[in-house]
């Protein structure tokens, strides 16, 4: 008995944290809105040391370009993270 008990320590130290289902859900809206379309923004500006700057950036996810419903993404990625369906429904554009 007394050799099971590093085991057992290494065993209860392995086991994962309680998943937080609302930070789940918010994790998941986010990769089912990106499903529905291609995401980005545009950032324009000027100071006073360089001048005027501008940048782009465009982001598509591989469930858009797949054409996965993105109600179907966001219940399974609630699934593959907790293992249990989601807690409500996603809020998405």
């Amino acid at each position: 008995m007394w050799r099971a008990a590093p085991v057992l320590l290494l065993l209860a130290a392995c086991t994962p944290p309680p998943v937080d289902p609302v930070r789940v859900a918010e994790i998941c809206e986010d990769r089912a809105r990106a499903a529905q379309g291609p995401t980005g923004s545009v950032t324009v500006g000027t100071n006073s040391r360089t001048g005027g700057f501008g940048g782009v950036q465009v982001g598509v996810s591989s469930d858009f370009l797949t054409g996965r419903d993105p109600l179907e993404v966001y219940t399974d990625c609630v699934f593959d993270r907790t293992g249990a369906e989601p807690i409500r429904p996603p809020v998405l554009r």
